[in-house]
């Protein structure tokens, strides 16, 4: 079974706690269907505002956490990877 990715402090303040992508795979695949309703017309235009704004806050979760993990790649040392803060982004 893959690893998921779950949502780090810095994507915190993008979403409610009930409104949160459980992770980056599953704020991908949401992502994803906005991008198809938007494209197929299928939402009224307060659903197209709606969708679009979630899809921006989707798409800055998944920059974030993309961001995320390429630091936590340059961190490694001797083979070894060290934990990531990602409050700390220096390294």
């Amino acid at each position: 079974m893959p690893k998921t990715t779950k949502p780090t402090s810095a994507n915190q303040e993008l979403f409610p706690a009930e409104n949160a992508p459980k992770d980056f795979e599953g704020a991908m695949r949401e992502l994803e269907q906005l991008v198809e309703k938007l494209e197929a017309g299928q939402l009224s235009l307060e659903e197209s505002l709606a969708g679009y704004k979630r899809g921006m806050l989707l798409s800055q979760y998944c920059q974030r956490t993309l961001d995320e993990a390429e630091q936590q790649v340059k961190i490694l040392e001797n083979g070894v990877l060290k934990d990531f803060d990602p409050e700390n982004r220096d390294g």
